[in-house]
């Protein structure tokens, strides 16, 4: 090549316009050359490109710059904007909270306590939690009040608790006092706008982090997420102590079934079942309406689609676990066959452990197990006044967290690094390419 770069050096320009005469010879060895450098413009990018083209410019006065203004705003560049956009609001929105870390702490705290809601779920997105508290104020304004007034107060107590201040940011410390706020309005005898019962709500939702914090440190051995079991504690300590006969706050009556339930399979219908897949899903937060299911899957869809798909088939296997033992009709309908399946299955399915076809089995395979876990809990449980909760999903969720296995692709996720199943799976694509590369 002599040295000489096929756009041309600062030595290779010609001393006189190369479009002398629109219709001399040099016109078709101008055009050759401009197809060219187009070419390896666009091969090379559009940074790449403009640079060279102001290059050229300062080499051949007869070449001028394209003005990109008309294409700034074509479809293409729209589109590639489009998914850079969701980027901030999807997932675990890590650069909305890098952002508003240096921020007024009221600003703070507000998106600890979105994250909070949104963490029953296993989410970790402000934006979910707004869609959460959405799909509340459909269910009852009474229990959005109840949830978030436990939320903000777990959250004030672990801060004055000096509790590790990323966890509050994730809102790891507002979840269960959410679900304890929603579910003693729930339990309550006295019906909605009771007022008196904030003080039990606001005490009991005091006691979530000095659980939290307890259990961590336990269960840190193991690296393994103590999901809602402070909840279930503090939920069953409250029932107990106060129960149906309290003069202040009474509670429902929960009593274990005396007598054989009356199905009839030909009443069985597909229009309610279809309708208790969302409200399976919106019983996580101790809501039956499907509209509200809805919502939430709405808002975990917005964090992950992954997320959304297996919530989808947990309630879908509770159902199925229901049918197999021939359960009451209406508490498959009313979703509590389905919550804690729903719960195990995102949880195994990408959430705790990486997702591949195995594990996504597993996952499967652990709704499954929760459902029937959780049918009979329920019996067992009612026999003493109480009810089952989310133990199932939490007891049946750590015994297979804590499998044990040869197979490289059942790949339990670091407790430090999980943030959702999209982002989780490539962490472990990564992982496993390091020790392919340096097996050692």
């Amino acid at each position: 090549m002599n040295g000489r770069s096929l756009i041309g050096g600062a030595g290779d320009a010609f001393p006189r316009p190369l479009w002398r005469d629109p219709f001399g010879n040099k016109a078709g060895e101008a055009t050759r050359k401009g197809f060219l450098q187009l070419t390896l413009a666009l091969a090379r990018g559009p940074a790449q490109q403009e640079r060279e083209e102001e290059t050229a410019m300062e080499d051949s006065p007869t070449m001028v710059k394209v003005d990109r203004g008309e294409n700034q705003g074509s479809p293409c560049q729209r589109r590639r904007c489009l998914p850079k956009t969701l980027g901030y609001i999807t997932g675990d929105m890590k650069e909305f909270a890098n952002w508003i870390k240096d921020k007024p702490l009221v600003l703070q705290f507000i998106d600890w306590v979105l994250r909070g809601i949104s963490q029953v779920a296993l989410v970790n997105n402000p934006i979910s939690g707004i869609l959460i508290l959405v799909g509340l104020l459909v269910q009852s304004p009474w229990l959005a009040l109840n949830g978030y007034v436990g939320t903000v107060v777990s959250t004030m107590t672990a801060l004055l608790l000096s509790q590790d201040r990323s966890a509050i940011a994730a809102g790891l410390h507002g979840y269960n006092a959410t679900l304890v706020g929603i579910l003693i309005a729930v339990f309550s005898d006295k019906g909605d706008y009771f007022w008196w019962l904030l003080f039990p709500v606001s005490a009991m939702s005091m006691t979530c982090p000095l659980f939290s914090s307890a259990l961590s440190s336990i269960f840190c051995k193991w690296d393994l997420p103590v999901f809602t079991l402070p909840f279930n504690m503090v939920l069953s300590m409250y029932l107990s102590a106060t129960g149906h006969y309290n003069p202040f706050f009474p509670t429902i009556s929960f009593t274990p079934v005396s007598s054989v339930p009356n199905v009839t399979w030909p009443d069985l219908s597909a229009l309610q079942l279809l309708k208790s897949l969302p409200v399976g899903v919106g019983q996580i937060y101790g809501c039956e309406n499907p509209w509200t299911g809805g919502i939430f899957l709405c808002a975990i869809l917005l964090s992950s689609p992954l997320m959304c798909l297996h919530a989808t088939i947990g309630s879908l296997m509770g159902m199925v676990a229901a049918l197999s033992i021939s359960a009451p009709f209406k508490d498959i309908y009313f979703g509590l066959w389905s919550f804690n399946s729903s719960l195990a299955c995102i949880a195994i399915g990408g959430m705790f452990m990486a997702l591949t076809w195995q594990t996504h089995l597993l996952a499967l395979a652990c709704a499954l197990f929760t459902a029937y876990l959780g049918g009979s809990m329920m019996h067992v449980m009612a026999a003493v006044g109480l009810p089952c909760g989310t133990w199932p999903f939490c007891l049946a969720t750590l015994l297979f967290l804590l499998l044990t296995t040869k197979n490289p692709s059942i790949y339990k996720m670091p407790l430090n690094k999980v943030t959702y199943p999209e982002e989780n799976r490539i962490f472990y694509l990564q992982a496993k390419r390091r020790m392919v590369e340096s097996p050692l």
